[in-house]
């Protein structure tokens, strides 16, 4: 499951399932309301996300398209080892903002 949730005015997805398969939907739905706004400005916070596969990865530069398309941003929090190592050694990493805490990418936002 994925949650949607603000800080202020960011938009911040969290949740727990890997970045896989069918959850991909779920992740896309968490989403929805983020980008129906005029400038959607959002973190996914990956600090619960056990595992990002291949079909992940491009769907996390899909959503990156879809919110500069809208003059949007979208930043990456927290992800653990795996995950980070998984968004470094693929390239992934380079097209994102990534954080090591939430707070962090919140916080980019302001600055």
């Amino acid at each position: 499951m994925f949650k949607h949730s603000k800080q202020g005015a960011i938009n911040v997805i969290s949740g727990t399932l890997p970045l896989s398969g069918d959850a991909l939907e779920l992740l896309e739905g968490a989403f929805d309301g983020c980008l129906s706004e005029g400038q959607p400005r959002a973190v996914l916070d990956l600090r619960s996300v056990p595992l990002i596969d291949s079909a992940g990865l491009e769907r996390l530069l899909d959503l990156r398209d879809r919110f500069q398309k809208k003059m949007g941003d979208l930043k990456l929090a927290g992800a653990n080892p795996l995950c980070d190592d998984i968004l470094s050694v693929t390239g992934v990493a380079s097209y994102f903002d990534v954080f090591p805490e939430l707070s962090q990418a919140v916080g980019s936002f302001i600055e």
